[in-house]
Parts: C-alpha cells; structure tokens; sequence
C-alpha cells in the first residue's frame, strides 16, 4: 500500500511538472499575486497582535499608549484593507490560471491538427472533448485556486508559527501535537485520491463519448427503436461514473473531519495548557488572546489542507491525460528541410508500395505510375485498399520511404504544404460544417464558387435554395440530400483548380438521372489535370485512360476499359452485372 501511494504521489508530482512550461511569461503575474497575499496574511496576522495590545490596556491602562478605542479603530481599517488586498491577489492569480488554461488549450488543439488520420480512427470523439473540458477545467483549478492556498498556506504557517513560538514555545509544542496524525493520513489517501481522480476522469470520457454518439446518431437511433438500448447504456456510464465520484468525494469527506479533528485536538491543548498558566501567571492574558488569535489563523489552512491535495492529485490525473495527447506524434511528420515542390509535370509512380493498419496488410507490392494528364480509375470489392491508397498520396496516412513518388521525388522529401495544396480531394464520406454552401466550398481554398459548385452538378439545385450559394446547410450539412452534400465536397475539391484530383465514389451519393449531367461536367473540368478516381460504379470511368481492379490489396488487373472487358476477368464480371462496359460511348 505505501508502495502505491508513494508511486501514486510520485506520478502526480510528475505529471504536474509537465504543467510548468505553461507558466512562462506568467511569472510576474504570480509574483505579484503571492505579493498580495504576502500584504493580506501580513494585515491578518496583525490583527491578534493589536488585540493583544487591546487587552493588556483594558487590563493595565497606560496613558502614555493608544486606548483600547484606537486599537480597535486599527483593526477596523486593517480589515478593510485586508479585503481589498485579497480581491487583487485572486484576481491576480486567478485571471494567471485563466491564461494558464487557454495556453494548454491552444497546445492541445495545435497538437490535434498535427497529428495523422490512424490517430483519430483509434481514438474516442467524447474522450477528445472531455479532455478539453473537464481536465482543462481541474487544470485551472489548481493553478488558479490551488496555487493561492498552497501560497496562503505556506506564508500563513511560516509567519504564524514563528509569532506563536515567539510568545510560548510550550503553547506551539501543544499545537503541534497532532500534526503527525494529519501527516500519516494525508500519506495514507494521497495515492488513492490520484487513482479514483483518474479512473473519475476516464469514466466522464465515456460519458460523453456515449452522448456524442447518441447526438451523431440521432436519426438512426429512431429508426430502429433502439432508445432504450442507448438509453441503458448512457444510464450505465453514468452510474459507473457516479461511483466513482462518490467515492473520490467520500475519501475527501474523510480527510476534511480528520484534518478539523486534529486542529480541534490542538485547540483544546492551548486553551488546556494556555489557560493553566494564565491562571498561574506565566502567561499574560493578553499573549494568550494573541496566540490564540494566530492559532486561529491556522484552523482554515488547516483543514483546506485535503482540499488542496485532491486539487492537486486531480490536477496531476487531468495533466496525465492531457499528456498523453500533447505526447502524441504523428506517423507523418517533414523534414527539416524538406523539398519545395513545383507544378506537377511529370505525374506520380507507386513503387512495391505497402501499406499496414496494425500489423494488418492493407496494400501489398503495388507498383503501377500515373503521367501528368493522365485519368485512371480504381475499382474492386470493398476493403480491398481502394481509398487507402488515395489517402497515401496527400501523406493523410504514413507511408514509407521509397514508395512513392511525385515528379521521380520521394513524397516523404516535399513540403507537406506544397503537397496537399496541389491536390483536391474528395473524401468517400462528405463532411460538411454547419455553414453557408458558399463557405464550405471555399474551404478548398481560393477560387470561384459558383463554377466549381456548376461543374459539380450543384447548380439545378442552386435555384430551389433560398438564398442560394449562402443558403445555411445546417449541421452536417442536415438540410442537404446525401448527393447534395457529395457535391458540395465535389465542388470543394476543385474550387482552387488543383494539378491533382483525387476522388473518392464521387458518384456514391448521386442518382443515375444527375450522373451524366456530373460527369459531362467534370470531363470538361478535368482537361490537363492528373486524376485518379475510385468507384464501385464502372460507369464512372467512361473518360479515363486506365483502370486499376484492386483485390486484397494487389493490383488484379489494370488496362484499358476495352482491354479489361476483352481479358473477360474481374472486371469483366463487374461490368456484366452492372449492364455497362464502363467505355465512353
């Protein structure tokens, strides 16, 4: 058990050294909050010493000192500057922990869009979005909140303690005497307290990833009747969840009594002791009204001393987590000075290219090379790497040196820039944002709207639009058919006229009556350009040079389409059962 609690404690100590970096430029802003709380424990710890000064002239009236009147008037204006010093030192320190957070989420967001697509089919959307919410939110607790007590905490028992010590070493001594108890416990759940403060925040993971799935999914949920089946796992989460926080807050009601129980102890041991000398006269009364006033000062720290520590150990299990993403690196990553690329001229090879997910082969040997200008089509069963290999050429995925190649250069020694800006890609799933049409074409980059979403086949439906190109697709582009949204990423993949097309089923979504009308106007739009296009629809290579028939990650056959239909092989089988050779007629 102390084993674990010392790994525990250790752990977290870890973790929240990872934090420290953020707190750069921050500094000044922190001195001049532990500044500020430095003047607030100075005005409170003047108070018992005034008092004691009160008392011992209503005692022993001097008139040479204050009267007991001014002494009180002191303490009236020490309380109110002491009040207006501690607002500045939370805002101060506070509005630091603010910046702290913003600084960690920028880190964590930057880090997102620099990592690689294997990365995010792996991870949980939910979990993503509880780390940039709820440990973000324990992280400002602790630089915030946690920061100040531990601040306040120090000052106040250094200063306190030396004043008590100062008056009766004795009367400290008997203070003191339950310290130990407050040490072994505080040793005791320390560990524990960082375990449940991560197994809590791993279980609010699956919380929200449950209900950012049930928000995706809404219509599918209903179309099955399945609420009670989502409902029932919601439920589970977040039960599981609930004991977990109970009893992260029943170890914490623990340490809170114990902590106040020591302190009460301690208490009765001054006013025990103390008041015995008072009696015999070792002590004035007045120094034992001081004492008692600074040993007053302590009960708050004191006590607050649990709530720090699951402050900081889930402050220490949050940063663990966040770790694990600022942590991450992608597969794909530049060289230092990588090769600044040039309009595409010569066209893009695949040499014994192979590619894996998780040990599993996905593409094996694939050799085959594209000249600029050059259409080709890419067919062939499902999961047989079709849009893997697409998905290889603007590096979305890792690919392996000497593999592949972009005008007979290596595509891991060009500017991933450069690369991707010469490339429009159209994803098997259109993923559109809660925006104008306008705006989701010109996501693609600079270029003019209204042609791409024309050479897309988007413009029949512009007319039924109300406001037209800035019509409001709703989220996910709900508002929209499913061929509508794969126009509109259609359009967004040649709004910026790109040497590079890559086209996942761009024809998956569209009936046959507007399959015609698309692809009369991408023939038109695809002159001169490099395109490589996968489809299930043989019909959809009517203008291209070559296909490729992939199977199992190798190329089966590739060729013309009249030649592929002569060799009377896979695709000529395809082409049968669609009732179409795939040949321009």
């Amino acid at each position: 058990m102390k084993n674990n609690t010392t790994t525990a404690a250790t752990s977290s100590m870890r973790q929240l050294a990872d934090l420290l970096p953020f707190f750069n430029g921050l500094k000044s802003r922190y001195a001049l909050g532990a500044l500020l709380l430095l003047i607030t424990n100075g005005s409170a710890l003047l108070v018992p010493w005034l008092l004691k000064r009160a008392v011992e002239q209503l005692s022993h009236p001097r008139s040479d000192g204050f009267s007991a009147g001014d002494y009180a008037l002191m303490i009236a204006l020490l309380a109110v500057a002491y009040c207006l010093v501690r607002i500045g030192s939370r805002t101060v320190m506070l509005h630091g922990a603010r910046q702290v957070e913003f600084r960690v989420r920028e880190a964590l967001f930057a880090r997102l869009l620099q990592l690689d697509q294997s990365f995010f089919s792996r991870e949980r959307t939910g979990d993503l979005l509880s780390r940039f919410s709820n440990d973000l939110t324990n992280i400002r607790m602790l630089a915030g909140f946690g920061a100040m007590s531990i601040l306040n905490t120090v000052i106040i028992y250094g200063a306190a303690l030396w004043l008590m010590l100062l008056i009766s070493p004795l009367l400290t001594l008997a203070a003191l005497a339950s310290l130990p108890v407050m040490v072994l416990t505080v040793q005791a759940v320390s560990g524990k307290i960082f375990t449940l403060s991560r197994e809590a925040q791993e279980e609010l993971a699956t919380v929200s990833n449950h209900a950012e799935e049930a928000f995706s999914a809404a219509v599918l949920i209903k179309s099955y009747c399945r609420e009670g089946e989502f409902s029932k796992r919601f439920n589970d989460a977040a039960e599981r969840c609930l004991n977990k926080n109970l009893k992260l807050a029943r170890l914490r009601g623990f340490i809170i009594p114990v902590m106040a129980l020591a302190t009460g102890a301690g208490t009765l041991a001054v006013l025990f002791v103390g008041g015995r000398q008072v009696i015999q006269g070792v002590m004035t009364l007045g120094d034992f009204v001081a004492f008692s006033g600074y040993l007053a000062l302590l009960v708050w720290p004191t006590m607050v001393l649990g709530w720090i520590l699951t402050l900081f150990q889930r402050g220490g299990a949050s940063m663990a987590r966040i770790n694990e993403l600022l942590t991450a690196r992608s597969a794909v990553h530049e060289m230092d000075e990588p090769f600044r690329t040039a309009p595409l001229n010569q066209g893009v090879m695949f040499k014994n290219l192979t590619f894996s997910y998780a040990e599993r082969p996905v593409l094996q040997e694939i050799s085959f090379e594209v000249r600029a200008g050059e259409r080709i089509g890419i067919t062939g069963p499902v999961g047989s790497g079709k849009s893997t290999l697409l998905q290889l050429i603007p590096r979305l995925l890792p690919v392996k040196d000497g593999m592949l190649f972009l005008d007979g250069r290596d595509i891991n020694q060009l500017h991933l820039g450069d690369l991707r800006d010469m490339i429009g890609y159209l994803p098997q799933e259109a993923t559109l944002f809660s925006r104008s049409i306008a705006e989701n074409i010109r996501y693609g980059g600079e270029g003019d709207c209204r042609k791409s979403a024309e050479l897309a086949g988007l413009a029949p439906d512009l007319d039924s639009f109300s406001q037209g190109l800035e019509t409001l697709i709703g989220e996910r582009g709900v508002t929209l058919s499913g061929g509508q949204r794969q126009r509109v990423a259609l359009a967004r993949a040649m709004v910026r006229n790109p040497a590079l097309l890559l086209l996942d089923d761009p024809l998956a979504a569209v009936d046959a009556g507007n399959e015609d009308e698309i692809l009369n106007a991408l023939s038109a739009a695809w002159q001169g350009k490099t395109v490589l296009m996968v489809s299930h629809r043989l019909s959809a290579f009517r203008d291209c040079h070559r296909v490729l028939v992939l199977d199992e990650g190798r190329i089966v056959e590739q060729g013309t389409a009249a030649e592929l239909l002569q060799q009377g092989g896979r695709y000529a089988e395809l082409a049968r059962r669609q009732g179409t050779g795939g040949v321009k007629t």
